[in-house]
């Protein structure tokens, strides 16, 4: 079965943040090679508060073998605590089927997955494959994604 459409994850590397150690960090999220499965990595420039410049970096999966891979390998790190307090939290799917979650950027740079709501993050988008496109039915399919 089906679990997402497609997944979106993204960082934004401020200018005090290390890019090189951002960028394989960020890489390092995906559980295939990116350039081989010829996937891109967006970067892209940005200005943010007082005028700071900030590089976000993005990636798009579409393929479902590309979206389960990365549910499997994205799961497989967190604690239950965690997928407990994710399944539970309905504020976290919107009305098109999006589910949205953030890693803490710093406590991942130091290789711990620990689900934050905070601003200093990775985000992970993933739209959930639910039919009918219901929020009732999204949910059905987040807990299956993380049980």
């Amino acid at each position: 079965m089906k679990l997402a459409n497609n997944i979106k994850v993204s960082v934004f590397v401020k200018p005090e943040d290390d890019e090189d150690k951002m960028k394989k960090k960020f890489i390092s999220l995906f559980p295939f090679d990116l350039e081989k499965e010829k996937i891109v990595l967006q970067q892209s420039k940005a200005t943010g508060f007082n005028q700071r410049k900030v590089i976000i970096l993005e990636v798009d999966l579409e393929k479902e073998r590309h979206t389960r891979s990365f549910l499997e390998s994205f799961v497989s790190k967190l604690n239950d605590q965690q997928k407990t307090m994710l399944v539970s939290q309905d504020n976290r799917i919107d009305d098109e089927c999006n589910f949205f979650l953030r890693l803490d950027k710093q406590k991942l740079l130091d290789d711990e997955f620990w689900i934050t709501d905070s601003g200093e993050c990775f985000h992970v988008k993933i739209n959930i494959a639910a039919f009918p496109k219901k929020k009732e039915k999204a949910k059905d399919v987040v807990k299956e994604i993380f049980s």
